[in-house]
């Protein structure tokens, strides 16, 4: 069994309901451990640590930043900052701190956290104080920030990037947040993120790590998913990939949004669980071209497609601006698979950071389906996973045969 140390109520980190983004990467280890995943809940503050690692009731902290003396340190699975956050109508423009748009304004910021000092130096005086040390089942003081700039009691605020980001896109106003970089001669603004576990357990550090190395893509997709800003090595910002109101219509191969509007984004496990309830797993990934410079009297044989056990390959459905060949065997190939049902459960997917499985899931919400999953990782997360793939030939009427017909 895993037992995993956290807090029961410190969304958007973790929760009891398992809503949290560090309830989703334990998740991840266990399903790869092939174990169960069990919760030691102690509220995230003064003797978190004592009152669970140390007495072993759990064996692992799911996030807490580099350099933390109180346990161990795997390598950091991701790297975040600060933010800024304020209403888009606020009238306010900073990208910075020094921004002159902050003169005077009634800025929230959590008690002795690397911003207060620096907003000093910039003469931002006029702060709102939140309490840093709390029992997270009564308050929650780096939420109530955000929700103050919401309903405009606060100008803005300065929190943890995840809390900004999770919250901010969750208030019923347009909110902007900022991430913000280091600044020459102040405390960090920025800190690597890594799992806390024991200092005696060498072996478990060694897992962690290669687990780390082998699934960042997915841990990077669920961080995606909560708006958890993300920093590079150099400090610059990682930007988010905005969700666009239309489908992709070129460059399919580039990194995706973190969700689709009206589906539900899954990982491997899930979509194991999914596929053993009967849901219908699409592959959309497109068929491979001819090779260029081959005579046109050879014979081509394309190399065998791998796709997840029991998966229905439908190439060349997602693009942008599919033929009319291409939606109608779309669309029929569904009203088979699904016998007509449009509550069945759909999981769409290709590969990695790839819009074709995007734009199908979007054309199967359009089409009616009312229970579309999104599998953004595709066949190599799955792979990634230590999960087997197969041989799969298209569904009938593709019209595929050795060369793809393509719309574009």
């Amino acid at each position: 069994m895993l037992r995993v140390c956290a807090d029961a109520n410190l969304l958007p980190f973790s929760n009891d309901r398992g809503e949290g983004f560090e309830n989703r990467i334990a998740q991840l280890i266990a399903d790869e451990l092939k174990v169960p995943l069990a919760f030691t809940w102690w509220p995230q503050t003064i003797g978190f640590v004592r009152n669970t690692l140390r007495t072993r009731q759990c064996d692992l902290v799911m996030g807490t930043a580099v350099g933390e003396e109180l346990m161990q340190n795997t390598n950091p699975y991701y790297r975040s900052t600060y933010a800024l956050i304020y209403r888009r109508d606020s009238g306010i423009t900073a990208k910075t701190l020094a921004d002159p748009s902050l003169q005077g304004a009634r800025i929230g910021v959590v008690a002795r956290t690397p911003p207060s000092a620096v907003m000093l130096r910039h003469g931002l005086t006029n702060l709102e104080p939140y309490q840093l040390d709390t029992d997270t089942r009564a308050h929650h003081p780096a939420e109530q920030a955000v929700e103050d700039v919401a309903a405009a009691r606060t100008d803005a605020a300065i929190v943890w990037g995840p809390i900004a980001g999770y919250f901010a896109a969750r208030q019923q106003v347009p909110m902007v947040v900022v991430p913000l970089t280091d600044e020459l001669g102040a405390s960090p603004f920025q800190y690597m993120i890594s799992m806390g576990i024991r200092p005696d357990e060498p072996d478990w550090r060694h897992w962690l790590n290669d687990f780390i190395v082998r699934r960042q893509g997915d841990i990077d997709r669920i961080l995606a998913e909560y708006h958890v800003p993300l920093a590079n090595a150099d400090g610059t910002i990682r930007a988010e990939v905005a969700e666009p109101d239309g489908y992709r219509m070129a460059d399919y191969r580039a990194p995706t949004p973190p969700a689709l509007r009206g589906a539900e984004t899954v990982g491997p496990a899930e979509v194991e669980r999914l596929a053993k309830a009967g849901a219908i797993l699409i592959d959309v990934l497109p068929s491979p071209p001819k090779p260029q410079g081959l005579a046109p009297d050879s014979r081509w044989v394309p190399p065998p497609h791998r796709s997840l056990p029991g998966a229905h390959w439908l190439p060349n459905v997602g693009y942008g601006a599919p033929s009319a060949e291409q939606e109608a065997y779309f669309r029929t190939s569904l009203e088979a698979l699904t016998a007509g049902d449009r509550k069945r459960p759909l999981v769409v997917f290709c590969q990695p950071d790839c819009w074709m499985s995007w734009n199908a899931a979007k054309r199967a919400i359009a089409l009616g389906y009312q229970t579309v999953k999104w599998f953004p990782a595709g066949t190599e997360g799955w792979k990634a996973a230590g999960r087997d793939l197969v041989t799969v030939e298209p569904e009938p009427g593709s019209g595929t045969g050795l060369e793809p017909k393509m719309a574009n």
